[in-house]
């Protein structure tokens, strides 16, 4: 049976494979449920008010605005947190 060393402990490599799956599904899921889009506030809730603030003078995310709030698609915000950061860029 092959075995997988992890610092803290040892798996099998069934049991691991098994527990990714188990964790690709659940990200997946989250995902689907996920609204189109979002408020400003729900956003910084989301991904860090920083985070969004800079992704939007950077032009990462583009607001839609709304008589009364602005809000992003949640694929946009997605997208800019799985890129690589930038934050000493001036």
């Amino acid at each position: 049976m092959l075995t997988l060393d992890f610092s803290d402990k040892s798996v099998s490599y069934v049991t691991f494979v098994r527990d990714v799956a188990a964790e690709v599904v659940r990200q997946l899921k989250a995902q689907r449920d996920e609204p189109v889009m979002v408020s400003q506030n729900k956003a910084y809730a989301m991904f860090g008010r920083g985070n969004v603030d800079r992704w939007r003078k950077q032009g990462k995310v583009n607001p839609c605005k709304r008589p009364g709030k602005l809000e992003y698609f949640v694929a946009e915000l997605r997208e800019a947190q799985r890129r690589q950061q930038d934050y000493f860029d001036v």
